[in-house]
């Protein structure tokens, strides 16, 4: 088969052929559940399947490149070939997404000499690498070669970045120069003059919007003059970040948008038909003045809500879709009311009866588990994460002092993200770099100085992106510099085995208050497995596992007041859910939800 751009349409063996896509990230869901969501892509009536990738999740180490289980990009496009759609794959390099640094390796900067986006050749030639990598996956899988890839596109919204056409066009001839044949194409916001910048002649233009359809065509069918008429990023709703409120869109405000856009003739790809989670430590951040850390959650207010059921707007799309294309028809589960599950293969789960409450009895504090979370190293400054080789995560800094009376304690340049300050074994504060807390004063102290760092986010968007992590500067008490500092990334993801054992082998405690930096740990049985839901109410902040899935990040500022459990991470029997709190929690109890609650941010 052949797919071209014609002068009016895209073109399928000769014939025009519309494009009604919608975009799921293999990273954000887990990979037992990927046939799942992609089906009910085209039970919605869509006969395309998009996807980012995710550079940095597959090379999260120099000389690294990861494609095997929730990384097997290739098994995750063979499984919307299985299902007679086509495929839209966009690998960036920068993908943005809300993803930690935009989707680009965190080593790639680390040596300050590499400069992003741009036609620079340590960031060109690293970007060539990739791309080889990416190669055996991609053109085998291209339409032309009998596979469903029909679309590849270069960069992403770089018209809101950068306006360097001599990096578009690196990126085009490499990206043509591993074997990719299908069109190109590019995507930027119909404002301003981001079409032009962020585009080549040779590159077909495609606008993201979510509101304004009419106008947003006209501005980029008066960029792009000829060839079909696309929005390759139709916000269908958006993002949350830590502290904001839950974000969602009238089911029938984005139909009326989709269905200007498609009775215009235009093509679409949905963003996002299923948005997934950023487990683990995957969350992005945006900083424009102030950091905003996105949240664990990526439900996007999508037709396809994270934990994989048919939303009202799943169904108003569907109508509107009805209209332009043939739809299947829809099993009595998918239909408004019913329970969203598909009746057939590995989909079919008893849903639970009951919600379980699950105790955690095994206690340990973080200083008890820390001889098997770390390896020490000794530097004259506290280095960055990046120096260390940590991505993300958490750092512990450590220096010995003696201040008999104290004095204020000062980070240089900033804090990146939050640190938690520790005297003698005793929690002075937390410095937060949202708001731009660099001082803190502390008591007097004759021994230990702690710093707790969490990255919270890489930042996704912006010049910001690529910047290094952690106590960024010189740190100082009453002027006076600090040195013979000790530093060590906590393994955390997933946890080291040996801090794990140690954890079990914790004697139960008695009480329920937990008082952090603390682990604790605790069982709970299942007859049957279905997608759950965690609630830490009571609980503060930290991370969460369950049976070493690396659920990610709960903070009780909200939004989102649960983590989503996927149902092929639990087993029928005994289960084991791990936390660590980093400050206090109230009770020792956790619970297994059956359903999500995304929440509202409480003041």
């Amino acid at each position: 088969m052949r797919f071209a751009i014609g002068d009016t349409d895209f073109l399928l063996d000769g014939e025009p052929h519309r494009v009604l896509s919608g975009a799921i990230h293999y990273f954000r869901v887990h990979p037992d559940l990927w046939q799942d969501r992609i089906r009910k892509a085209k039970l919605m009536g869509l006969n395309t399947i998009e996807t980012y990738v995710a550079w940095n999740a597959h090379a999260p180490r120099p000389g690294v490149f990861d494609l095997t289980g929730g990384l097997d990009l290739g098994r995750f496009l063979d499984l919307v070939a299985a299902e007679g759609m086509h495929a839209i794959v966009r690998p960036g390099p920068y993908i943005c997404a809300e993803w930690t640094n935009g989707g680009l390796p965190y080593w790639l900067f680390s040596d300050g000499t590499v400069g992003g986006r741009r036609n620079e050749p340590g960031f060109l030639a690293a970007v060539q690498t990739y791309l080889e990598q990416l190669a055996p996956v991609l053109v085998p899988r291209q339409i032309d070669n009998g596979g469903p890839i029909v679309l590849v596109q270069v960069e992403n919204e770089y018209g809101a970045y950068g306006s360097d056409s001599s990096y578009l066009r690196a990126l085009e001839q490499m990206h043509r120069d591993i074997g990719l044949t299908v069109p190109f194409t590019s995507v930027d916001q119909p404002m301003g003059t981001m079409l032009e910048d962020g585009s080549l002649p040779s590159l077909h233009k495609t606008g993201s919007f979510g509101s304004r359809a009419a106008a947003r065509i006209e501005r980029l069918r008066e960029v792009q003059p000829t060839g079909p008429l696309m929005c390759s990023e139709f916000w269908d709703g958006w993002f949350d970040s830590w502290g904001e409120h839950h974000h969602t869109t009238p089911a029938s405000d984005s139909a009326a948008e989709l269905d200007v856009l498609l009775a215009a003739g235009g093509s679409v790809n949905i963003y996002m038909f299923h948005g997934g989670t950023n487990f683990g430590f995957t969350n992005g951040a945006n900083d424009k003045g102030v950091y905003r850390p996105i949240a664990t959650s990526y439900d996007y207010d999508a037709p396809l809500d994270e934990a994989g059921r048919p939303t009202a707007k799943f169904h108003a799309f569907r109508a509107v879709i009805e209209r332009y294309a043939s739809v299947p028809p829809l099993p009595e589960s998918m239909q408004p009311g019913g329970s969203g599950r598909l009746a057939s293969g590995l989909e079919a789960r008893v849903a639970p009866a009951t919600d379980v409450a699950v105790r955690l009895d095994q206690v340990a504090p973080l200083a008890t588990l820390l001889p098997s979370l770390t390896t020490w190293t000794a530097h004259d400054a506290p280095p960055t994460f990046d120096a260390l080789g940590a991505a993300s995560g958490f750092v512990l800094y450590r220096t010995e002092v003696a201040l008999p009376s104290g004095g204020v304690l000062t980070v240089g340049t900033e804090v990146r993200d939050r640190a938690l300050v520790s005297a003698d074994g005793v929690v002075v504060g937390v410095l937060e770099r949202e708001h731009h807390d660099r001082a803190i004063t502390l008591p007097p102290v004759t021994g230990t100085l702690e710093l707790l760092v969490e990255d919270q986010g890489r930042v996704d968007y912006g010049p910001r992106i690529g910047e290094p992590k952690g106590l960024v500067g010189d740190v100082r008490v009453d002027g006076e510099l600090l040195s013979r500092w000790t530093a060590s990334p906590l393994a955390l993801d997933p946890i080291a085995p040996a801090a794990l054992a140690l954890l079990a082998g914790a004697s139960p405690e008695p009480g329920d208050v937990l008082a952090g930096p603390v682990f604790a740990s605790g069982s709970f049985e299942l007859a049957s497995v279905d997608d759950r839901y965690l609630c830490l109410d009571g609980f503060r902040k930290g991370v969460a596992w369950v049976n070493g899935f690396c659920l990610g990040r709960y903070w009780s500022r909200g939004p989102q007041k649960t983590l989503a459990v996927p149902g092929p991470v639990l087993r029928e029997g005994r289960n084991e859910v791990v936390v660590f709190e980093v400050h206090a929690a109230a009770t020792r109890t956790v619970c297994l939800l059956t359903e999500p609650d995304l929440g509202h941010t409480e003041g």
